[in-house]
């Protein structure tokens, strides 16, 4: 089972693509370390304060993918450097 999930998250202190990339490296780096989750920037390169994250983990059941991914998710809601602004999930 494929669980594929796209999140926005506002980075309202980042004043310039370098600091966004130092916040994106840190919480992105830590979630691959901690999760069983491929993850990436996939949208919103080019801007300050924006991005779009893919994540996909795959896992023989679906409640297992599900359970990893949502955890992966919170991790990343935890960190005070950003906000989250949507979040879409699908199975595949």
């Amino acid at each position: 089972m494929i669980v594929y999930a796209e999140c926005d998250f506002l980075i309202p202190t980042a004043h310039s693509l370098k600091e966004k990339r130092a916040v994106l490296q840190r919480t992105l780096s830590r979630t691959k370390q901690k999760f069983n989750v491929s993850i990436s920037e996939i949208d919103h390169q080019d801007v300050w304060q924006r991005t779009t994250i893919g994540i996909v983990c795959v896992a023989s059941q679906k409640d297992a993918a599900e359970r990893e991914l949502t955890h992966a998710i919170g991790h990343l809601e935890s960190f005070p450097e950003w906000e989250c602004i949507d979040i879409r999930k699908e199975h595949l």
